[in-house]
Protein backbone atom coordinates (compact mmCIF):
# COMPACT_ATOMS: atom_id res chain seq x y z
CA UNK A 1 0.00 0.00 0.00
CA UNK A 2 1.14 3.44 -1.32
CA UNK A 3 1.91 5.87 1.99
CA UNK A 4 1.96 9.84 1.83
CA UNK A 5 2.29 12.26 4.06
CA UNK A 6 -0.68 14.54 5.42
CA UNK A 7 0.68 17.54 4.33
CA UNK A 8 1.04 16.44 0.39
CA UNK A 9 -2.06 14.99 0.67
CA UNK A 10 -3.79 18.20 1.45
CA UNK A 11 -1.67 19.88 -1.15
CA UNK A 12 -2.37 17.24 -3.84
CA UNK A 13 -5.45 15.81 -2.72
CA UNK A 14 -7.54 15.45 -5.93
CA UNK A 15 -4.92 14.18 -8.24
CA UNK A 16 -4.42 11.40 -5.09
CA UNK A 17 -8.43 10.77 -5.23
CA UNK A 18 -8.16 10.40 -9.01
CA UNK A 19 -5.07 7.83 -9.02
CA UNK A 20 -6.85 5.59 -6.33
CA UNK A 21 -10.07 5.66 -8.86
CA UNK A 22 -8.00 4.74 -11.56
CA UNK A 23 -5.23 2.37 -10.15
CA UNK A 24 -7.73 0.65 -7.84
CA UNK A 25 -4.98 0.63 -5.56
CA UNK A 26 -5.59 2.10 -1.62
CA UNK A 27 -3.63 4.59 -0.33
CA UNK A 28 -2.52 5.48 3.27
CA UNK A 29 -2.29 8.69 4.59
CA UNK A 30 0.17 9.47 7.50
CA UNK A 31 0.99 12.00 9.77
CA UNK A 32 4.67 12.12 11.75
CA UNK A 33 4.61 8.08 10.24
CA UNK A 34 1.77 7.37 11.91
CA UNK A 35 -1.33 6.19 9.93
CA UNK A 36 -4.17 9.07 10.54
CA UNK A 37 -6.94 8.02 7.24
CA UNK A 38 -6.96 5.11 4.24
CA UNK A 39 -8.11 6.24 1.04
CA UNK A 40 -10.04 3.13 -1.21
CA UNK A 41 -11.22 2.71 -4.03
CA UNK A 42 -15.59 2.79 -4.96
CA UNK A 43 -17.01 0.00 -4.12
CA UNK A 44 -17.61 -2.66 -7.28
CA UNK A 45 -20.95 -2.18 -6.89
CA UNK A 46 -21.96 1.54 -7.85
CA UNK A 47 -25.56 0.98 -8.51
CA UNK A 48 -25.48 0.04 -4.33
CA UNK A 49 -27.66 -3.49 -5.06
CA UNK A 50 -25.91 -6.05 -2.84
CA UNK A 51 -28.03 -8.77 -4.14
CA UNK A 52 -25.97 -11.12 -5.41
CA UNK A 53 -22.62 -8.70 -4.91
CA UNK A 54 -21.43 -11.99 -2.71
CA UNK A 55 -22.25 -14.48 -5.81
CA UNK A 56 -19.16 -16.97 -6.07
CA UNK A 57 -17.76 -16.61 -2.65
CA UNK A 58 -19.31 -19.75 -0.61
CA UNK A 59 -18.07 -22.92 -1.29
CA UNK A 60 -21.31 -25.83 0.13
CA UNK A 61 -20.37 -28.74 1.56
CA UNK A 62 -22.58 -31.71 2.17
CA UNK A 63 -26.68 -31.23 2.80
CA UNK A 64 -27.57 -27.58 3.84
CA UNK A 65 -31.22 -28.50 4.18
CA UNK A 66 -30.61 -31.94 6.40
CA UNK A 67 -30.96 -31.28 10.31
CA UNK A 68 -27.41 -30.39 12.09
CA UNK A 69 -28.14 -33.82 14.20
CA UNK A 70 -30.90 -36.19 15.02
CA UNK A 71 -34.12 -35.51 16.41
CA UNK A 72 -33.52 -38.09 19.20
CA UNK A 73 -30.74 -35.97 19.96
CA UNK A 74 -33.73 -33.02 21.03
CA UNK A 75 -34.89 -32.76 24.66
CA UNK A 76 -38.30 -31.10 24.01
CA UNK A 77 -39.01 -33.96 21.31
CA UNK A 78 -39.09 -36.94 23.65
Amino acid sequence: MTEIQVSKFKATCLAVLARVGQTREPILVTRRGKPIARILPPAANPAGNWLGSMRGSVEVHGDIVAPACEESDWEALR
